[in-house]
């Protein structure tokens, strides 16, 4: 009994630390030879890890990342006191920013006398499209940069702290990051969006959104638009002011997902029994909340045109409903789409944890069955309190997380977090075919049903 009990101890205290050791085939392998299950310190490791970075010069980790502290605009920023170092000075900078857009606007529109009405279809304080731009989703872009920054920033680290690259891909791995950087930093990048912005963004926003009725910041003229002096810093300032800082965006986004994609392609260290359920990379599907802001503010800017065409041209809300449908599958796919890069590796990952753990089991199974089912110690006495009972639990609990590993570095809830988080501004436009009340039951209905 003494002995039974002595090597169910020993196997607890060393089965997780040594349980990616595999035997190979035809080697004799007993319970005593077993290591068990311990509950170490992940704190304790990883800075055990950190430490081996920082001693072994091979392993430098990389330059501190970040997609928004570089390029031309943020330069500016800095030197016109809006910005520091590290994005400090948020409020100044949504406060010029939304009032330079906006007030404007306000003021020559007064001047105009198309503030208020003056026989319009669509008076400056009546136009719901473009409060909802610059009041709301322009600050929230703004807003967005602070939040990518502190959540995307430590992700880079983490592939080299938790010793995901390997070190013989560590060269490459630095080489990936600052080609990211200089991307960031480009000057041509940011002038060639604007190019964009005063091309092809002016001509979709004349062909596509701007209304063919007198408005507060044009009046049509056969097949042209005559703007009023509000309708000039329209068009000259306010809009591109929007669309760049879009544009901006999206061009972030490419070089995030370029940046994965080139890492994708290492020789990376990922383990099919990682408690994430991703092979250890599952941090990557968290950190997509990181631009749940930006999903927000295209939301917004979707809602302000329905309500502009609902409450003006006449259209039924649910006529936009495929759109409004097709609008979040579509970016919730731009933002977790590209993180499917990583499923070939994480199904061949898959694979062979599969068939080692599996190897794994079935030995250490057989050899249980022989001790205390065929063998001379099967008395229940003999069993209570002995850690082989626990070792065969912890063995299923390793079995079942390789079992359940995802192909993909996210879950259900990383999409439906996303999904909500765009369509939460198309909430209101309910409110054009129902009453506040009927609103309210609504959606108490659907979150407590």
């Amino acid at each position: 009994m003494r002995e039974v009990l002595a090597l169910g101890a020993g196997f607890h205290r060393e089965f997780l630390k040594k349980m990616k050791t595999v035997p190979t085939p035809g080697e004799s392998l007993t319970l005593d030879e077993i290591p068990h299950a311990a509950v170490t310190n992940p704190n304790d490791d990883l800075l055990r890890q950190v430490r081996d970075v920082e001693e072994c010069g091979t392993r430098r980790g990389p330059v501190d990342f970040s997609l928004v502290l570089g390029g031309p605009v943020f330069q500016l920023c800095r030197r016109a006191h809006l910005s520091g170092d590290a994005l400090e000075l948020l409020h100044r900078r949504v406060m010029v920013s939304t009032l330079f857009a906006w007030l404007p606007l306000l003021f020559l529109s007064v001047l105009d006398g198309r503030a208020f009405g003056g026989g319009l279809k669509i008076p400056f304080l009546y136009d719901v499209e473009a409060h909802v731009r610059f009041l709301v989703a322009l600050p929230v872009l703004i807003i967005a940069e602070i939040v990518v920054h502190n959540r995307v920033s430590p992700l880079v680290r983490r592939f080299v702290e938790r010793r995901i690259v390997v070190t013989e891909d560590l060269p490459r791995f630095n080489a990936a990051v600052d080609s990211a950087l200089r991307i960031r930093n480009s000057v041509g990048v940011e002038v060639v969006l604007l190019i964009l912005v005063y091309t092809l963004g002016l001509w979709m926003w004349r062909s596509q959104v701007a209304l063919g009725d007198p408005t507060w910041y044009a009046i049509p003229e056969g097949k042209h638009l005559h703007l009023t002096s509000a309708g000039y810093w329209y068009v000259l300032v306010s809009i591109p002011m929007v669309q760049f800082i879009l544009l901006r965006w999206y061009m972030r986004l490419m070089i995030w997902f370029r940046l994965l994609w080139q890492i994708s392609r290492l020789n990376l260290h990922l383990s099919a029994a990682h408690p994430d359920r991703a092979g250890g990379i599952g941090f990557l599907g968290k950190s997509s909340y990181a631009f749940g802001p930006i999903l927000f503010a295209e939301g917004a800017l979707l809602s302000g045109l329905i309500a502009s065409r609902v409450l003006y041209e006449g259209h039924a809300l649910l006529s936009f409903k495929m759109e409004a449908a097709g609008f979040v599958g579509f970016f919730v796919l731009i933002i977790l789409g590209p993180l499917m890069m990583f499923t070939r590796r994480l199904e061949r990952v898959k694979r062979k944890g599969s068939a080692e753990y599996g190897m794994l089991a079935n030995r250490y199974l057989a050899r249980f069955e022989e001790k205390w089912i065929r063998g001379g110690a099967s008395e229940t006495s003999a069993l209570l309190g002995t850690a082989d009972i626990q070792s065969l639990a912890d063995m299923g609990n390793v079995y079942t997380m390789v079992r359940e590993m995802r192909l993909v570095p996210f879950g259900t809830a990383d999409i439906t977090r996303l999904a909500a988080t765009t369509a939460a501004p198309l909430v209101p436009l309910l409110l054009t075919v129902y009453s506040a009340a009927d609103v309210v039951k609504l959606l108490i209905k659907i979150v407590f049903k």
